[in-house]
């Protein structure tokens, strides 16, 4: 799939895909969109000590590279999981400039399926699969950045299954947030038992965004393995 780099208006760099023409990143500001929906409005409104994040879209890595970011600058102790059926080879994410620390690297060239080590408040499982497939009752996330393409570019992964999986998972208190606020993805986190909040989006870019909260445990459904 041919992929091509483009330059955002915050500066920093996005690639779009001309086959789907869709861009991994909003051109409004990648880094910005990243920031404000992923970091901000999720990992930093999780009240977990030691968050455990799961991505469903790695992508770029650039959101792991700001968790990354935070979790050492906050010594915060976080375990990342992301989820990617497609990965990018690290010379095509090196090209968007997006960070010269050693350890974006790392990000990259970490082993699949196993726990890696990138910094004493990081460490990052990658796996490569499906999330409609691969989601089951041991993840446990407190935080799950929902980084998909778009609903129309994507539909099969913006379904009431996954989402229900999602919530099952999770921990009470558990935080979901999305760069897509459209109404039926709202209806669907709210079918599947979630409180779900329309915020303001990031500076210069989408009106809203989501956040989704599980408010009540569900310990009778998180015991089965949850498959579509």
């Amino acid at each position: 799939m041919k992929r091509i780099i483009e330059h955002t208006e915050d500066g920093s760099a996005t690639l779009f895909v001309p086959e789907l023409n869709e861009h991994y990143h909003s051109v409004k500001g990648a880094r910005t969109e990243s920031q404000h929906i992923f970091i901000d409005m999720g990992l930093k409104a999780s009240a977990a000590p030691q968050p455990h994040v799961l991505e469903i879209g790695f992508g770029t890595g650039l959101n792991a590279l700001l968790t990354l970011e935070t979790a050492e600058q906050e010594k915060r102790p976080v375990h990342y999981t992301g989820i990617e059926l497609y990965p990018l080879a690290w010379e095509e994410v090196n090209a968007l400039g997006y960070s010269d620390n050693p350890s974006f690297e790392r990000l990259h060239t970490a082993s699949w399926e196993e726990d890696v080590e990138i910094s004493p408040y990081f460490t990052l499982r990658k796996i490569k699969g499906d999330a409609n497939t691969v989601i089951n009752s041991s993840f446990s996330p407190s935080v799950v950045y929902f980084d998909a393409f778009a609903p129309e570019k994507q539909p099969e992964m913006w379904n009431e299954q996954l989402f229900r999986s999602l919530y099952v998972t999770m921990n009470t208190g558990g935080i979901l947030t999305t760069y897509c606020a459209k109404g039926v993805i709202r209806r669907l986190l709210q079918a599947v038992g979630f409180r779900v909040e329309r915020l303001p989006g990031p500076p210069g870019g989408k009106r809203e965004i989501l956040r989704a909260t599980k408010v009540i445990g569900n310990q009778e459904l998180k015991q089965s393995i949850i498959q579509p």
